[in-house]
């Protein structure tokens, strides 16, 4: 079964735990700078999503816009998922069922 949310990708025993320098660096939200807390804010608010996990996949592509793509060298696979989310964008597409 696939995972629903981010959460559920995350494997507790992965996740370090906080030294006592990483507590020294922390700082109160109020004493963010602005633009750090607007954007938290529209983080929390989904009025903006972080970047989504990604999934590896197999496709076929075209010699061509292979060839184009990794010609653009290293994150040129990035570059394929900006190109497919812009065309999704521009064009009507159902969305997938909530499972």
């Amino acid at each position: 079964m696939e995972p629903r949310y981010v959460d559920d990708l995350i494997d507790d025993d992965e996740i370090p735990e906080l030294t006592e320098r990483d507590v020294a660096q922390m700082v109160p939200f109020a004493e963010l700078p602005k633009e750090q807390q607007e954007l938290l804010l529209q983080i929390k608010h989904a009025t903006i999503r972080p970047d989504p996990v990604k999934k590896p996949v197999t496709v076929a592509l075209s010699a061509d816009i292979l060839d184009r793509f990794t010609a653009t060298g290293e994150g040129w696979e990035s570059r394929v998922d900006a190109a497919l989310r812009q065309w999704l964008e521009e064009h009507t597409l159902p969305l997938p069922k909530a499972s």
